[in-house]
C-alpha cells in the first residue's frame, strides 16, 4: 500500500506518492489554472502521474492506494457540503470533495492546508515525540491546526484552528479596530501576522512599499523602520500563540510558509508570547516545518493513513 496527497496552493498544485514509511516514490506540481474545471482536470493529471511513477516501482501486490488525499484554504461545511471560508475565493460555495471524487473516480479526504500541516509535522516531522503539536502557517496569510495524540482535531464544524480569524488577541489603542479582511471583519490575526500583514504594517508606518523578504534584509541591516516593523511582527505573533496556549496548551508549536524560514523568529518569540500566557511558567517548543513546503502534499497524503 501506499499513499497519494495533493496540496492544493493558490499558486501550484503539487501530487505526491509516498510509502507507509514516508519515502516519496514520485513527486510532481503545476501551476494552478485559477479556474475550477481547469483545476479540476489538473489534479486529475497529477494524480495519474505520481500513481503511474509509483507503481513502476513496486511489486503488482502493493498498488493499492486507499483514497486520495486533498489539502485545500478553507474547510467543508458540515451543513451544505461546499467549501466555505477559502482566500481562493472562487472555490467557495462549490462541492469540491464531492467533484474531485467524480473526477478522480476515488475516495477522497478533503482538510485545510493548515490542517495538513500539522499532520505532516506531527506524524514524521519536528513535532514527533511530542504528544499535542500545533501548527501555524506564516505565509500569505495565517492559519493554524491541532494534533493531539496523532489525532488531528477539525472540529464540530470544521473550524478547528482557525487562529488567522480570530480577532488579534491583547490589542493595543492603535491596534483597534484593525484593517479589513477579506472575511468581512476587521483585526483578524490574519491582517497582522502573516507576509501580507506585515508589509501592510510596515508601508502604514514608514509609508514605503516593501515586499516582505526586503523588510526581512533591511531589519537584518538594522534599518530602524524596518526592525520597528519585526518588533511589532514578534509581538502579535507571540501574543496569538499565548492565546492558544492558553486554550490548548500544545506540547510544540510548528511553523510553516515563508516566514518560518526567518531564523530570527525562533531566537526572539518565545519572550513575546510568556508575559501573557496565564501560569506561572511556559517552555513550549517553538519549532521549523521539518519538510518545509512540502509539508501540505505529506499531510494530504497522511489523511488516509
Amino acid at each position: 500500500m501506499y499513499y497519494i496527497g495533493i496540496d492544493f496552493g493558490g499558486t501550484k498544485i503539487e501530487a505526491a506518492a509516498l510509502t507507509a514509511n514516508g519515502t516519496y516514490l514520485a513527486r510532481r506540481r503545476q501551476t494552478n489554472p485559477g479556474e475550477y474545471d481547469a483545476a479540476l482536470e489538473t489534479i486529475r493529471q497529477l494524480v495519474a502521474s505520481v500513481e503511474e511513477k509509483a507503481r513502476s516501482q513496486l511489486p503488482a501486490d502493493q498498488w493499492s492506494v486507499p483514497g486520495i488525499g486533498i489539502g485545500a484554504p478553507g474547510s467543508v461545511s458540515p451543513k451544505t457540503g461546499v467549501v466555505r471560508n477559502s482566500n481562493a475565493t472562487w472555490l467557495n460555495g462549490r462541492d469540491f470533495k464531492s467533484d474531485l471524487t467524480s473526477a478522480l473516480g476515488r475516495s477522497v479526504k478533503l482538510s485545510n492546508d493548515a490542517n495538513c500541516l500539522a499532520l505532516s509535522e506531527a506524524t514524521d516531522g519536528a513535532g514527533v515525540g511530542f504528544r499535542s503539536v500545533a501548527a501555524i502557517i506564516l505565509g500569505t496569510g495565517c492559519g493554524g491546526g491541532l494534533v493531539i495524540r496523532n489525532q488531528l482535531i477539525e472540529g464540530a464544524h470544521g473550524l478547528a484552528g482557525e487562529i488567522g480569524h480570530i480577532g488579534l488577541p491583547f490589542p493595543t489603542t492603535d491596534e483597534v479596530p484593525g484593517p479589513p479582511c477579506w472575511c468581512g471583519q476587521r483585526g483578524c490575526v490574519e491582517t497582522w501576522v502573516s507576509g501580507t500583514g506585515l508589509a501592510r504594517d510596515f508601508r502604514a508606518h514608514s509609508g514605503r512599499t516593501l515586499s516582505c523578504e526586503d523588510i526581512i534584509l533591511e531589519m537584518r541591516q538594522e534599518g530602524p523602520q524596518a526592525v520597528e516593523a519585526f518588533d511589532r511582527f514578534i509581538s502579535r505573533l507571540g501574543r496569538t500563540v499565548a492565546s492558544v496556549v492558553n486554550l490548548y496548551d500544545p506540547d510544540a508549536f510548528v511553523f510553516g510558509g515563508g516566514l518560518s524560514n526567518v531564523p530570527e523568529l525562533y531566537d526572539r518569540l518565545a519572550p513575546a508570547v510568556r508575559p501573557y500566557v496565564f501560569s506561572d511558567a511556559w517552555d513550549g517548543a517553538l519549532l521549523p516545518a521539518k519538510w518545509g513546503d512540502a509539508s501540505g502534499v505529506r499531510g494530504a497524503a497522511y489523511l488516509w493513513r
